[in-house]
């Protein structure tokens, strides 16, 4: 699936991933390919991007939005830093 996450200084990422655990305001859950649409507010916490089963890259962020359509995932942050 393709993951873009946005923050309003700069992209964070752009490319193709396996799936994205994020943390969402009621809890954790996770995004993987040809997951159904989905709109979803974002808590603070840590954004783990699966790019592939074995790695992963992290970011603390400090809340936001995503939006999954079309296999594609966008995620809108306030901030983040890389962990």
């Amino acid at each position: 699936m393709k993951l873009e996450i946005l923050t309003p200084e700069k992209k964070l990422f752009d490319g193709e991933v396996y799936g994205v655990q994020l943390p969402g305001i009621s809890g954790l859950f996770e995004v993987l390919d040809k997951h159904a649409p989905l709109v979803s507010a974002l808590g603070k916490g840590n954004l783990k991007v699966l790019k592939s089963k074995t790695q992963a890259e992290n970011f603390q962020i400090q809340g936001g939005f995503v939006e999954v359509m079309n296999n594609k995932t966008t995620i809108l942050l306030e901030g983040a830093v890389e962990a």
